[in-house]
């Protein structure tokens, strides 16, 4: 069965207007490990993204230089270690490159009860984690964490397949899978799937998928905030962060004129506001 599109009336859903009675707390708060010495700029743009989908509070944890160039920008990042409702890990690091130190970090919050959005080179520990867990691989990061599982190799080639391979990966280790690409295929345990067509092509840029980590993760934390934790209500996040994600590349793109024109990650977090601020609003359909 093929999984139907998700939209901006589905989006608008997940997201929550504050009130008058919300605190930072009661809006969500996202924590990141995220970013290395050899990329650093991860770290940044997915703060960026988070605090601006409209996240309570952001918790950055990560090396000094990542720590430096995320409080220049977002000085209202608090950087010690505290309470949160989801995680964002692995975003601009290497599994390769990892120490032992920050394995057993990793592995500990895989093994909490807070959801965590796992990306990139932290996509190795996912096998075992017993934490709720949504993954945000592109193709070749797929393959690898399908190896890592003992599934067979992914050669999906049409959307049809790769939403097959998505929910036969989310099966295998009981979590969300937001499969990255021109058409993002977001599938849960039991069969819930969901197509994301909201993008344009301009979106295929370095730090994009920081930008995604962040939306993501802001999004998640405010439906903990709300009670909603069960594994369709994070599939539902994920697929809406895609929807808001893909949104803010074509108003990004948009903003230059004509039909569109070329983008930066930066320029799509943003954009986050005006997307967040129109679904919102109901303006959006």
């Amino acid at each position: 069965m093929t999984a139907r599109e998700w939209g901006g009336l589905d989006a608008a859903r997940v997201l929550r207007r504050p009130t008058a009675h919300d605190d930072k707390y009661s809006r969500g708060v996202v924590g990141l490990r995220t970013g290395s010495t050899r990329y650093p700029g991860a770290a940044v743009l997915g703060v960026e993204a988070a605090w601006r989908t409209g996240t309570g509070m952001v918790r950055y944890l990560g090396p000094d230089r990542a720590q430096d160039l995320v409080l220049q920008r977002r000085p209202e990042t608090v950087t010690a270690d505290g309470r949160v409702q989801a995680w964002v890990i692995g975003s601009g690091t290497d599994a390769a490159e990892r120490g032992a130190a920050e394995t057993a970090a990793l592995r500990g919050i895989l093994n909490e009860a807070v959801p965590v959005v796992v990306d990139a080179g932290a996509l190795d520990l996912v096998p075992g984690a017993s934490a709720p867990v949504i993954v945000t691989p592109h193709a070749r990061e797929l393959t690898r964490l399908r190896e890592a599982l003992g599934l067979g190799v992914d050669d999906a080639r049409d959307d049809d397949a790769r939403e097959g391979v998505a929910r036969e990966t989310a099966e295998a280790f009981g979590g969300v899978v937001l499969s990255k690409g021109s058409v993002t295929i977001v599938a849960a345990p039991g069969g819930w799937s969901r197509r994301v067509s909201a993008g344009t092509p301009w979106l295929a840029t370095a730090g994009t998928g920081d930008v995604l980590g962040g939306v993501l993760g802001a999004i998640t934390a405010g439906a903990v905030a709300a009670g909603r934790t069960a594994t369709d209500d994070l599939a539902a996040c994920a697929a809406t962060a895609a929807w808001v994600h893909g949104r803010a590349g074509v108003a990004a793109s948009l903003a230059h004129g004509g039909g569109g024109g070329p983008i930066t990650a930066l320029d799509v977090a943003e954009a986050l506001p005006g997307v967040v601020a129109a679904l919102i609003g109901d303006s959006i359909a």
